[in-house]
């Protein structure tokens, strides 16, 4: 008789054990089993996972929606601050020229020796309007300067959360001024 080993088939079992993904016999369990697996893991990724990952996101964007309509409301409210700021400025500029005009015209009548005298009245009334003008320029220039401390407090503590202290949003707003 021939030897086995020399016409190629072979009297001895071929191994025993097959690794089991591989092996015929078990694709349809396994397949069963993954697509139970999968369904499993779809429907709890649909009704569990992805309603709460889009609820985080609608909150995050109407956070934003408000903060940004806060930031618009106080930007026209500056706006309007910075507008009555100009206008006075205006009027109190058309006031010390009115003044200034009827001076003049009430000099022009008058005598040499008047002249100087109505001049010096000229002069403290301008210095006058001056000093209101310094003083409301002051007074609006600091009411622009606590509203930007406002609002830059607000901002940071919307977006970090934590509140910081008046100080040191001044300080801030002078440091990031002078640069």
């Amino acid at each position: 008789m021939a030897n086995p080993a020399s016409t190629g088939t072979s009297t001895e079992a071929p191994h025993a054990k097959v690794f089991p993904p591989l092996d015929a016999s078990t694709f349809v369990p396994q397949l069963v089993w993954l697509a139970l697996t999968f369904g499993l893991l779809y429907v709890i990724l649909r009704r569990v996972v992805l309603p709460r990952v889009g609820e985080v996101i609608e909150e995050r964007s109407e956070r934003i929606k408000r903060d940004l309509a806060q930031a618009e409301t106080l930007k026209a409210e500056t706006a309007k601050v910075l507008a009555n700021y100009e206008e006075a400025l205006a009027d109190s500029r058309a006031q010390a020229g009115s003044i200034v005009k009827t001076m003049h015209e009430k000099l022009a009548d008058e005598a040499g020796k008047e002249r100087a005298k109505v001049d010096a009245q000229i002069a403290a009334k301008l210095a006058e309007a001056e000093a209101r003008i310094a003083e409301t320029k002051s007074r609006a220039l600091a009411s622009v300067g606590d509203i930007a401390s406002e609002v830059a407090g607000t901002i940071v503590t919307r977006l970090i959360g934590a509140e910081p202290t008046k100080d040191e949003v001044k300080r801030a707003l002078l440091q990031r001024a002078a640069e």
